[in-house]
């Protein structure tokens, strides 16, 4: 695995890369996260296909310049990322805002191939608990405040060290908090509905059961809006499965890449 820097509009953009397949799975990381959220699945992915996470502008240890981090604005960032690297096709896999952002690049960008969408926001229009904790400890980042925010992410509960010590670290980076701040508006700014219709690839759905975070029952309208779209409800898994289940979460992504997963709207559970 490569740590990588890329020039994006004349910011700085980190990214991890793996595998050196000519199918291309761009994986796109959640609300004040970074490519770090997928560590336990690149190395499953990156056998098969080349794998690339970058950390969103705004986050991880990309630049965070003073803009309005609007779902727009991510969608636009991730397009220029794409052309930047010469991507002409990719696989995206999105979580949480990634999720609602790789959304709205599916609907207006023809390098989208396939899209995958692990419990995104976009729907909710009210906040949860763990969300309201979780924006807390971004805001006051300590060990403990962080640690209570991803246990409540977590259908188990458990939370390891790094993950703790990583997000305080990134989060106490210069204009971290501003820029984590701006996201969460434009979330709230942003309507995903309109943008659902326009999807016209194949589209899987995955939703632990046990999210706290942006409960399963927002699925529907996710699930009911896209023309190709097949919802996986996950077992026993809260709201980051590629962390707390990455063996079956990366085998759900296989078989979807390579068709083994039936391509119709379908609700389970």
């Amino acid at each position: 695995m490569q740590t990588k820097f890329a020039e994006i509009w004349g910011y700085n953009i980190r990214y991890l890369e793996d595998g050196c397949s000519e199918k291309t799975v761009l994986l796109v990381h959640g609300l004040g996260g970074s490519a770090e959220r997928w560590l336990k699945v690149i190395p499953l992915l990156s056998s098969r296909y080349r794998v690339i996470a970058p950390d969103m502008i705004g986050f991880g240890y990309s630049d965070k310049p003073s803009e309005d981090y609007t779902v727009e604005f991510f969608s636009k960032f991730l397009g220029a990322f794409i052309k930047n690297l010469g991507l002409r096709s990719v696989i995206l896999v999105g979580t949480s805002l990634g999720g609602q952002v790789a959304a709205h690049l599916a609907a207006t960008n023809q390098a989208v191939e396939r899209l995958v969408m692990v419990a995104p926001s976009g729907a909710m229009k009210s906040s949860t608990a763990a969300v309201d904790v979780y924006i807390m400890a971004a805001l006051y980042p300590n060990k403990a405040s962080v640690r209570e925010a991803f246990s409540m992410m977590s259908n188990s509960g458990e939370v390891d060290d790094f993950t703790v010590s990583d997000f305080v670290r990134r989060m106490s980076t210069p204009n971290a908090k501003l820029a984590f701040l701006s996201a969460v508006l434009g979330i709230k700014n942003s309507a995903v509905e309109p943008v659902l219709s326009r999807i016209q690839v194949p589209t899987l759905l995955l939703w632990g059961r046990q999210d706290t975070v942006i409960p399963i029952a927002f699925a529907s309208t996710f699930s009911s809006s896209i023309k190709d779209c097949t919802f996986l409800a996950m077992d026993r898994c809260g709201h980051l499965p590629h962390v707390e289940v990455p063996d079956a979460f990366s085998r759900l992504i296989i078989d979807f890449i390579d068709s083994r997963i039936v391509f119709a709207r379908q609700q389970q559970g």
